[in-house]
């Protein structure tokens, strides 16, 4: 089960994450996400349980809970959608653009 972990204070580690889901069960991944230009942590992760069960464990046990001065924001993760739309991988805008005006 994927649970999304929000509203973590900067200075918290992917181990930290770990050390606060493993009694509730396996911990198969930690993701803390970070911004990609400055590396800094954006506020929440991902964790990975093994089974449903450990997951629902987690997140009633956990809901709440303070971990560095921050609560924890704790729901199951959404599958991931790509909202964006119009875009292309090599960075090119496809669709309607509005005409330029001139000058």
């Amino acid at each position: 089960m994927n649970i999304f972990v929000g509203n973590l204070a900067r200075d918290v580690t992917e181990e930290d994450l770990k050390a606060e889901f493993s009694p509730f069960g396996e911990v198969t991944s930690v993701a803390l996400i970070k911004d990609k230009y400055s590396g800094q942590p954006r506020g929440f992760a991902f964790v990975e349980m093994a089974n449903k069960e450990e997951g629902q464990a987690a997140l009633t046990g956990l809901k709440g809970k303070m971990l560095k001065e921050r609560t924890l924001d704790i729901s199951e993760a959404r599958p991931r959608t790509d909202s964006r739309g119009g875009g292309r991988s090599d960075g090119r805008f496809i669709g309607k653009r509005k005409p330029q005006r001139r000058r």
